[in-house]
């Protein structure tokens, strides 16, 4: 399948600043790709690239086989564009907005007002259709810089945090949204350093650190703690520890529950066998952290 994103050793420099220093990556049609790192590592001056508003001092990049520096407009013409703030103009309601860009794509008048009224719909902001962009809130201005990335129906969708500022319900439907934007074809890149976000949204993920990006370890290098939680009252870490084949003092309290480290899922798996074996009504064992967040842990470990 050819990629609806390819970049091979991509570096951008500030002066003697290199704020990407080699990053590749492939993201595919029909699939979301998490771009996983810390504020600093390099992940926005790269999307920025990516959308055509920012060059690259070397290495090679297509989007949806379109070079950014040799035909940004055919780059704009399959990218939406979401940075982490809307830079929306202030006086315009929320439909004008999108009106407006939709007629920077070329589209006719009517054509950019039914968009408009059926993509606030859809980010539901409907309601607020007629107020200027100066007095949305924060989530309600990231539901707005969305939408304002659809108005053209891009083939390639570039997110910048887009979770941030929402609150719980935004935050399911931006991942419902995002979850139907692939499945019907399109490549999704979403880039957040808050890894619980990524972790429930996306299919792979490019790891960033440092401004390169690093191949995430086969195994995990570290132990990983799991979650207990049994019916009834618990019985105490001494018990569990023993029950699960650990030391007492690796057991630890976690409100209601209890947290044990494995070397293994493997490891993992037989423990939890002893316990159930032991009579231990077990109702949760799951990782104490999410996958993503394990593999930027071990990361960090390795440098």
């Amino acid at each position: 399948m050819t990629p609806g994103i390819d970049v091979i050793d991509v570096r951008r420099s500030f002066g003697r600043v290199a704020a990407v220093r080699g990053i590749t990556l492939s993201a595919y049609p029909g699939r979301i790709t998490g771009l996983v790192g810390p504020n600093g590592a390099g992940k926005t001056t790269l999307l920025l690239m990516l959308a055509s508003l920012l060059q690259p001092d070397a290495g090679h990049i297509r989007i949806a086989g379109a070079d950014p520096v040799t035909d940004p407009a055919g780059v704009r013409r399959a990218v939406g564009w979401m940075p982490d703030a809307l830079g929306a103009w202030a006086a315009l309601s929320a439909r004008e907005t999108l009106v407006y860009t939709g007629r920077l794509y070329g589209m006719p008048r009517s054509q950019a007002q039914a968009r408009a009224l059926a993509l606030l719909e859809r980010v539901g902001l409907d309601a607020l259709q007629n107020a200027p962009a100066r007095v949305l809130s924060r989530g309600q201005k990231q539901r707005l810089g969305l939408a304002r990335a659809l108005v053209h129906d891009p083939q390639v969708l570039l997110l910048d945090e887009p979770a941030s500022g929402l609150d719980p319900q935004a935050r399911i439907d931006l991942r419902l949204l995002l979850r139907s934007f692939a499945d019907a074809g399109r490549t999704v890149l979403v880039s957040s350093h808050v890894l619980a976000e990524l972790e429930e949204m996306v299919d792979d993920a490019v790891f960033v650190v440092g401004g390169q990006s690093v191949a995430a370890p086969a195994e995990p290098r570290r132990t990983r703690r799991w979650r207990l939680r049994v019916l009834g009252e618990p019985p105490t870490p001494v018990t569990v520890a023993g029950a699960a084949g650990l030391a007492p003092d690796d057991v630890a309290i976690d409100r209601d529950a209890m947290t044990l480290p494995f070397a293994s899922e493997d490891d993992a798996a037989a423990g939890l066998a002893r316990l159930v074996h032991a009579g231990i009504r077990v109702v949760e064992f799951v990782p104490a952290v999410g996958r993503l967040e394990q593999t930027f842990l071990d990361l960090g470990g390795a440098s």
